[in-house]
């Protein structure tokens, strides 16, 4: 039942943010009823997650998502300076990396940090690797220093 809650919360949180309609009565029902039926199915599909909730990966986020937002920052900038070079200095590269995380939550957590950053896209996650188009040879070199691995490691809890 707490799941259900939680997911329930979840859904009309995002409703409430990505639509913006919180005035109008007809569609604040209709966003309440979209995410009670949504919740409804989960549970009669038993779709939900089997792992124990982990409360404190939450709380490991919190120093990890600043830490990613200044990464993606980075990387924009990057990115536009190799779009601006007149000579456009790309060096188009696909590298293969380790993905050491032990669950597939942090797998799957690592592979979506790497495509988030702007110059990189996750191709392939499989074997605890993952391999990564790159868009020049800084942005190669961030997948094989590991530090964004890391990172996301000791949001894990492995680490």
């Amino acid at each position: 039942m707490l799941r259900d809650a939680v997911l329930f919360l979840i859904l009309a949180i995002s409703w409430a943010l990505w639509s913006g309609h919180l005035t109008d009565p007809l569609l604040l029902s209709f966003g309440v009823a979209s995410c009670l039926f949504v919740t409804h199915l989960t549970r009669r599909m038993d779709a939900r997650d089997a792992a124990p909730t982990h409360w404190t990966l939450l709380a490991r986020t919190i120093p990890y998502l600043p830490w990613l937002v200044l990464e993606i920052l980075k990387a924009n900038l990057h990115v536009t300076r190799l779009i601006l070079d007149p000579r456009l200095p790309i060096q188009p590269q696909l590298v293969r990396g380790a993905a050491p995380q032990k669950t597939e939550l942090g797998q799957v957590i690592y592979a979506n940090s790497i495509t988030l950053t702007p110059g990189t896209i996750t191709l392939d996650l499989r074997n605890q690797s993952v391999l990564v188009h790159a868009i020049s040879d800084h942005t190669a070199s961030g997948i094989s220093d590991g530090v964004m691995d890391q990172k996301v490691t000791t949001m894990e809890g492995s680490a």
